[in-house]
């Protein structure tokens, strides 16, 4: 018996087996990324860490900030799953934030998504950041 679009939904899966897989092993796997997510710039998640919940909005929010204009950010901060981040700074791809003495979040955008990596307390910023970097830098690579 035929199933129409069969094909479609293995192919959905793959592709999100594979974003899954980023977050598992490129970011939670590296050590220094606590908690993890990707999320296309339109703010649909497309991988997450387990209990990580960032919002649609919330990822828009940062998009605009890193696209054009990061100054609402001085004031509202970086707002994650609804932890508010302290932002630290902006470059013309990333924004930094620090959450206290408890660690801090990285943000990058890529081509068509947004890598949010948070670090605890025993991760060292910048060992954080290449991890997240170097993911970002992959995927641009890799035309997304």
């Amino acid at each position: 018996k035929h199933v129409p679009h069969r094909h479609l939904r293995q192919t959905h899966l793959k592709a999100t087996m594979s974003w899954q897989t980023y977050i598992d092993q490129s970011l939670l796997g590296s050590g220094a990324i606590a908690k993890a997510a990707i999320h296309g710039l339109d703010g649909s998640p497309w991988a997450t860490s387990s209990g990580f919940g960032v919002a649609a909005a919330e990822v828009t929010a940062l998009v605009a900030a890193i696209t054009s204009d990061p100054s609402p950010l001085y004031g509202a901060g970086i707002k994650l799953a609804g932890t508010k981040y302290t932002f630290l700074r902006a470059t013309d791809r990333a924004v930094y934030g620090r959450l206290g003495s408890e660690g801090g979040c990285v943000v990058v955008k890529t081509t068509q998504a947004l890598i949010i990596g948070v670090y605890g307390k025993d991760t060292q910023p910048g060992q954080a950041v290449n991890v997240v970097e170097k993911l970002a830098d992959y995927l641009i690579q890799s035309n997304y």
